[in-house]
Parts: C-alpha cells; sequence; structure tokens
C-alpha cells in the first residue's frame, strides 16, 4: 500500500484512539486455553438476569418478518415510551443504544470552534463524539470522583453548544440529587443542550436521584437519555432512546440514521418496558450484589466508590492492571479503568450472588500474600 490512508483522514479523527470494550467471554478463552463455561464476565455492567421472558418472546414472534426492513419511525416503542414517561412521541429520538444518540447530538451541533464541557472520569463516548466532529472537549476536574456541577457551569463560554451530564455516572458511580440538578439548570444559558445521560437511573431507589424526564417541561435546552442495555437487559440488540423537546428531536431525526434500531430491538424493548416484575428483581439482585460485594471489599480492606448504578470502582491502591491480568488467569473478567485516567482502580459489574462470590474469592487469591 503506498497511500498513507491515516494521514488522509480529517485530523480530529486521526488523532482518535478507538474505544475499548469489556473483554468477551470467548476472546479470554481463546488467549488462556480456558473452558468458556467456567469464566465469568463482570466487566461490561450488563444485567445478570438475563433478558425478560418477554422480550423472548416477542423476539422468537417477530423472526419470520426478517426480510422486511424495520419500522423507520419506531412507532409502538415511541408510543409506549410516550406513555411511559408522560411526553409526546415527536419529543422521542430512538438510538442504535444511547451511545448512537450521543453521537447524533455530536454531528448534530458541534463543530471545529465549538466546544462540550463534560466532567473528567465520565463515560469515554463524550470525548469521542465531541472531537469526531472537530470539535473541542472542555474536561472539567472531578470533585470526589463526582461531577462538579459549580465547576462545570464555570467551564461554558461563548463557543460552548453541549454539556453532557451522566447521572450516575460511568465508570464511578457517583451521582448528583434533585436540588443539584435544579440549581444548575436555573444557571445554564438558554442555548447550551444539557444532555442528562440516564444509562443507570433504573437501578437508583426512592428520590435520592433526580428523573430527569421531569425537568423537561422546564427547560427547553435539556435532553434526556436512557437505555434498554442496562437494566432492562438488551445489551446485545443496542436500543436507546433521547427525551427532549419536540424541535431538538427534530433536529435529531434529520441527521439519525434511516432504520437505526432493527426489529427485533424495538419489538423486545417494548416488551420488557412492560414487564415491571422483571425490572423490580433486576433491582433487588442489583442492590443484594452491591451489598455482597461491598461486603467482601470490606473483609479485604479495600477502599471503592459509593455507586447508584450496577458497578463499583475499586480502588487497589496501586497499578491495579497486575491485578486484572491475575483475575484473567482466574477466569474472572472485570474492567481496567486507565483510560479513564483511573490506574489504581478496576470497575467491577454487579452479578448473580454466586458470580459475585467468584470474584472475591479470586481477588481473596490474587492479593493473598
Amino acid at each position: 500500500m503506498t497511500c498513507d490512508f491515516l494521514a488522509q483522514a480529517l485530523p480530529c479523527v486521526q488523532k482518535l484512539s478507538p474505544y475499548v470494550p469489556g473483554k468477551p467471554v470467548d476472546e479470554l478463552a481463546r488467549e488462556l486455553n480456558l473452558d468458556p463455561a467456567g469464566i465469568i464476565k463482570l466487566a461490561s455492567n450488563e444485567n445478570p438476569l438475563g433478558p425478560s421472558p418477554k422480550a423472548l418472546a416477542a423476539i422468537r414472534a417477530e423472526l419470520p418478518e426478517l426480510t422486511r426492513y424495520p419500522d423507520g419511525n419506531g412507532f409502538e416503542l415511541k408510543q409506549r415510551l410516550a406513555q411511559c414517561h408522560g411526553v409526546q412521541m415527536n419529543q422521542i429520538t430512538l438510538g442504535n443504544g444511547s451511545n448512537d444518540v450521543l453521537d447524533l447530538i455530536a454531528r448534530a451541533y458541534l463543530a471545529p470552534g465549538l466546544n462540550a464541557v463534560f466532567s473528567q472520569y465520565a463515560f469515554a463516548v463524550y470525548p469521542i463524539s465531541t472531537q469526531a466532529v472537530g470539535a473541542t472537549g472542555k474536561v472539567v476536574p472531578a470533585r470526589q470522583w463526582g461531577h462538579d456541577l459549580e465547576a462545570i457551569l464555570a467551564a461554558i463560554d461563548a463557543d460552548t453548544r453541549v454539556v453532557f451530564l451522566a447521572n450516575p455516572n460511568n465508570p464511578t458511580g457517583t451521582w448528583f440529587g434533585p436540588d443539584a440538578l435544579s440549581a444548575f439548570l436555573e444557571r445554564v444559558p438558554e442555548n447550551v443542550l444539557v444532555v442528562l445521560d440516564e444509562a443507570y437511573i433504573e437501578y437508583a431507589e426512592g428520590e435520592e436521584l433526580p428523573n430527569g424526564m421531569s425537568y423537561l417541561a422546564r427547560h427547553a435546552n435539556l435532553l434526556v437519555s436512557r437505555t434498554f442495555s442496562k437494566a432492562y437487559g438488551l445489551a446485545a440488540l443496542r436500543v436507546g432512546y433521547a427525551v427532549s423537546s419536540a424541535q431538538i428531536a427534530d433536529v435529531l431525526n434529520r441527521v439519525r440514521q434511516p432504520f437505526n434500531v432493527n426489529s427485533l430491538a424495538l419489538v423486545a424493548a417494548c416488551a420488557a418496558l412492560g414487564d415491571t416484575d422483571y425490572l423490580q428483581e433486576g433491582r433487588r439482585v442489583n442492590a443484594a450484589g452491591m451489598r455482597q460485594i461491598e461486603q467482601g471489599l470490606r473483609e479485604l480492606k479495600l477502599d471503592w466508590i459509593p455507586s447508584r448504578g450496577n458497578f463499583i470502582a475499586v480502588n487497589f491502591a496501586r497499578d491495579a492492571a497486575p491485578i486484572n491480568q491475575a483475575l484473567l488467569k482466574e477466569g474472572v473478567i472485570v474492567r481496567p479503568i486507565g483510560g479513564y485516567g483511573m490506574p489504581d482502580f478496576l470497575r467491577v459489574s454487579i452479578g448473580l450472588e454466586h458470580e459475585n462470590e467468584r470474584f472475591l474469592q479470586a481477588l481473596r487469591k490474587v492479593l493473598a500474600p
């Protein structure tokens, strides 16, 4: 090859590093010659319950229609989401996962000379989507591993078009409450789009975290993004959505790819949305698993960041990469987060009781003198 196609790419793209997902079970099995059945994966914040039985039934019923294109407007799913959240259908944008929605926002509202503001230790897609369109990412130092909303406000300038907030935040699990969000939204310039990423909001209990949907009517510059990949157990199907003003939704739908959500994802999401028993059981399993892992970490005298997601960031107070490698040899996959500037931490997804215990046993072995 005589042409350097990396050099031909846009300068902003040349400087990007690809997103690194959690290691798949089959990949680890090949690398270390392990039995896949003996590997547990607690790396990607997936729902350990498996999908909702109602979602599986909906998928089976849809299979004979695979020769047909999906409903490009996602009418039924939008209708159910509108009823669920008390909004109009024209306020909803569907995405191939909520990552797709974040990318649509960057494509619609960011460009060279403009900037997006987000927190240190925030979700990796925010800087990737921002840089991919040639815009500048303004990273605001975190406060106690979480969003410093006052500092984020201070970072907004005349060239800011988007602010990304995650509540709870991935990978730290940190969160902010209703009063903090209200005060923030009251002070953000009206021409700045506030993207409230609530990928893990379904795991929140009570009123400790604000429900972003309840702020939409008062703040025309707010967009709330959510996903079916976590609490609803549909990560493989890639379906997420945004709720915003009808005008913002119209803009996003102008750049959205046709048929960006497939038919199986659409019907499965509709079914999962109606399975409240499944959602409640997922919350129960997550809460119990969080307590189990916290107790194990306490016994090992390890620190962690309190979390309101379905994962926990564990602080080893030293480079965690060797610990991660040792856990992989034990057939336990967790997530190193050195790429987030947290090299001393590993992020651990909450699994079923026996999976959590397997992780703790492996960790005791790895850390033994």
